[in-house]
C-alpha cells in the first residue's frame, strides 16, 4: 500500500490542465463582476496563484478578498515573487504535498515570519497508478480510464487520511489570527481543487460557481500544459517511428484536460452518504457547528 501512495503522490504532482472552451466559459462567467481578473495573482515562479475572495453566497454574502488564496507550489518563486507574497501580509501557508515530494520539488520559497504548515495528503490509488506511471513513462495514454481524475477527487472526501487535512486546514482558515493564508498542492488541481470546493461550500458558495473557480486552472495554466503536451507529442513520435503530427493526442488531451464534472464527483460522492455539505463537515471531516459558525463569521462579509 505504501507504493502505491507514494505513485499517487507522483501522479498527482506530475497532473496538468488544458487549455480549453470550458476555462474560457469559467473566465467570462467569474469576469462578469471583474473578480476574475482581480483574483488572479501572476507569479513568476508560479501561474496558478489566487484569490478566493469576491465569490457570493447564497444568502448574499461575499467571501472576503486578500484572506484566502489558492496555489501550486511555491519552490520556484523568484525574489520578485516572495516580495509579492509579503506585501499580501501572508501569515500561514498550508502544503497538501508529502514529505517525498517536497524532497523532490523542494521546499517553498516564502518571506520571513510566514508559517509553513504540513498537511500531507496521499491516497492508496491502486493497479490505476501503475497504469499513469506506465503511461507517462512510455507517452502512452490509451490504457488510461477516462474516469481517472473524477476518481481523484471522489477519494480525496472518502478517504480518512485526506479528510484529516482538510478537516485541519479549516479549522485554520477559519481563525483569522491565521490569515492571510495561501493553500497549495503540486499544481493547485486535485488536492487544492477539493479543498477549494469544501471551504466555500461549507461558506455557502453555490456550486455552479465553485465549478467556475476549478475550471480557472485551465485558463492560467495553458503554457505549461501546452509544452508538456508537445513533450508527449515527440516522445510518442520517437516511440513509434512516426511524424510528430501523425500522433493521435486525443487521450493525451483528455487524460490533460481539467472538465466540470471531475470536481462534480467529489460534490456527488459527499451527497451520497451525507444528508448536506454541513453534515459532511460535522459528521465526515469532524468539525463542529462552533467550527462552521466561526468560519462564516470570520471569512465573510
Amino acid at each position: 500500500m505504501k507504493a502505491f501512495c507514494e505513485q499517487l503522490s507522483g501522479l498527482l504532482t506530475t497532473f496538468g490542465v488544458l487549455l480549453v472552451f470550458v476555462g474560457f466559459i469559467a473566465l467570462i462567467s467569474l469576469g462578469e463582476n471583474a473578480s476574475a481578473q482581480s483574483r488572479h495573482c501572476p507569479l513568476e515562479g508560479q501561474s496558478n496563484f489566487r484569490d478566493l475572495g469576491g465569490y457570493e453566497t447564497k444568502d448574499g454574502r461575499s467571501v472576503k478578498w486578500k484572506q484566502i488564496f489558492r496555489s501550486g507550489e511555491l519552490p520556484k518563486l523568484t525574489d520578485k515573487d516572495v516580495q509579492r507574497l509579503a506585501d499580501l501580509k501572508l501569515k500561514t501557508v498550508v502544503n497538501f504535498l508529502t514529505a517525498k515530494e517536497i524532497e523532490f520539488h523542494g521546499e517553498d520559497r516564502l518571506p520571513s515570519g510566514v508559517q509553513p504548515v504540513s498537511n500531507p495528503i496521499e491516497s492508496d490509488f491502486g493497479d490505476l497508478a501503475i497504469t499513469i506511471v506506465e503511461a507517462r513513462k512510455h507517452a502512452d495514454f490509451s490504457k488510461v480510464p477516462p474516469e481517472l481524475n473524477a476518481e481523484i477527487h471522489r477519494l480525496l472526501v472518502s478517504e480518512e487520511t485526506s479528510r484529516r487535512q482538510y478537516a485541519d486546514f479549516l479549522r485554520r482558515a477559519a481563525d483569522p489570527e491565521n490569515r492571510p493564508l495561501v493553500f497549495h498542492c503540486s499544481h493547485g488541481v486535485h488536492r487544492t481543487g477539493t479543498a477549494a470546493a469544501i471551504l466555500l461550500a461549507t461558506l455557502g458558495v453555490p456550486w455552479d460557481t465553485i465549478r467556475d473557480d476549478y475550471l480557472l486552472s485551465n485558463v492560467y495554466r495553458e503554457e505549461e500544459v501546452k509544452l508538456r503536451l508537445e513533450q508527449f507529442r515527440k516522445q510518442a513520435a520517437e516511440n513509434r517511428g512516426i511524424a510528430p503530427d501523425e500522433v493521435d493526442m486525443t487521450n493525451f488531451k483528455a487524460f490533460y484536460e481539467l472538465r466540470g464534472s471531475y470536481l462534480d464527483a467529489a460534490r456527488d460522492e459527499v451527497m451520497e452518504n451525507y444528508e448536506s455539505v454541513e453534515d459532511f463537515v460535522i459528521n465526515g471531516l469532524g468539525l463542529t457547528q462552533a467550527d462552521i459558525d466561526r468560519l462564516r463569521e470570520t471569512l465573510l462579509e
